[in-house]
């Protein structure tokens, strides 16, 4: 598991177009449900490319403390055996940190007909309701209760339902998905989610003998089975990290070649950096992207997949922030999603929030400053904005970053990024010929 350390700022001398090459790790949104649902069967099963962040190492030590035995073969691969579930109460002050800790309930639920699982954290970008998912279990024939920030649920038996999903939700789907794989019948999920990661968690699952079709369409059926066994699965590439370092390279002027990924996930993202004027090139398992000259305006609405993802909205809104002219981010997803925008104006961006709009009149440049980064990807975004800027900058909070991004500032070196983490930040500025300002 990753290193503990009390390093929570970086350092980030700006000014350096990234340019070269970086491998993209496991979905961390993929992973966490993939890991949950492992427990499902008592043989053991083996995952690989499992990325190395806070998220996953919190949600396997969560399972490991109610008996789950879990082997780390290397960094990245893991063997998990369920066959020693000791109890089904989740209940540790890290689990509550985590959105994905959800996922325990749909699977314990599954397996053995009863779950208690604290309602999800994660970051604070916004209200995560679990209607959806207090609806598909009771539909499923189960009983649920929330006291004192513990989701319990339990039923005698879980038979198959027709399910409506009020509104697209990746965490619902899934869910329901992991509870229903065991029930008796032919289970409907209507008006499902599509993202990447939905099918991922749905190939896992058949790959342990579950009967799911229709995985990435807006209807998933499901066949329920008596039993389900073990298999080898490996993690599809992550989206969102891609896209993170997709704009790198726009943001610093850069030339960055992002290995490991799946084009055809990365579309949206893809047709949004040509739309600002970045060149992009697609190969079977890598994308390149190219930067030069000033950015150009657009407008971005995020949306479901294969719509524009939330969590790639905060990135974007640092490119356009340095385009020439206006541009307009509308979030639809979560309402919470602009809390980088105070930060990036202290590093002298022109944004104004209005509702669920950002409207972005562009700037020549950034100035370095002393920010923080206030959730995951918002952190993320500050980094490339850092990258960009004039001066030094220091982030702070960056175990936020580290949720899910693995070796973030290690990559970024490799690419020419001037960039250190440290615990002492007065000694290092101390030590650098740089000033940070603000």
């Amino acid at each position: 598991m990753a290193a503990k350390t009390d390093k929570d700022h970086y350092i980030i001398n700006g000014g350096n177009p990234l340019r070269g090459e970086v491998v993209i790790g496991g979905a961390k949104n993929a992973a966490l449900a993939i890991i949950a649902a492992s427990v499902m069967t008592d043989e053991t099963v083996t995952i690989e490319n499992i990325p190395d962040v806070r998220d996953t190492n919190v949600m396997m030590e969560a399972m490991e403390g109610i008996g789950v035995k879990i082997k780390r073969l290397d960094r990245h691969t893991i063997e998990v055996n369920g066959s020693q579930v000791e109890n089904v109460n989740i209940d540790t002050e890290n689990i509550r940190k985590i959105r994905a800790s959800y996922y325990l309930l749909g699977a314990l639920l599954g397996k053995y007909r009863h779950a208690e699982v604290p309602l999800p954290g994660g970051c604070d970008i916004g209200s995560r309701p679990i209607d959806q998912h207090v609806k598909g279990f009771k539909a499923l024939g189960s009983k649920v209760s929330i006291e004192r920030g513990i989701m319990k649920a339990t039923a005698d038996r879980l038979s198959a339902a027709h399910i409506y999903m009020d509104v697209v939700t990746v965490g619902a789907t899934i869910n329901v998905m992991l509870s229903s794989v065991l029930a008796e019948g032919k289970t409907i999920i209507e008006n499902a989610a599509k993202e990447p990661h939905v099918v991922d968690v749905a190939n896992f699952l058949n790959s342990m003998g579950a009967n799911i079709k229709g995985a990435g369409t807006d209807v998933i059926r499901i066949r329920g089975v008596e039993r389900l066994h073990s298999c080898t699965y490996s993690v599809i590439p992550d989206q969102i990290e891609a896209g993170t370092f997709m704009y790198a390279a726009a943001i610093t002027g850069g030339d960055i070649l992002v290995r490991n990924v799946i084009p055809k996930h990365l579309e949206s993202i893809s047709a949004k950096l040509e739309e600002i004027g970045c060149n992009i090139e697609e190969f079977d398992d890598a994308v390149r992207v190219t930067a030069s000259g000033r950015l150009q305006p657009t407008h971005i609405k995020t949306l479901p997949y294969p719509g524009y993802p939330t969590d790639m909205q905060p990135q974007a809104g640092v490119a356009l922030a340095l385009a020439d002219g206006v541009s307009t981010i509308t979030e639809s997803i979560f309402e919470n999603r602009f809390k980088y925008v105070d930060e990036l104006t202290r590093m002298g961006a022109n944004i104004r929030v209005e509702g669920n709009t950002a409207i972005i009149d562009g700037v020549e440049g950034f100035t370095g400053a002393h920010i923080s980064a206030p959730d995951l990807r918002a952190g993320a975004s500050l980094v490339l904005a850092a990258l960009a800027a004039d001066g030094a900058t220091v982030i702070d909070n960056v175990r936020l970053i580290e949720r899910g991004y693995e070796d973030f500032d290690e990559k970024i070196r490799a690419l020419g990024g001037d960039i250190i983490k440290t615990a002492d930040v007065k000694q290092e500025i101390k030590k650098s010929k740089f000033k940070v300002v603000g």
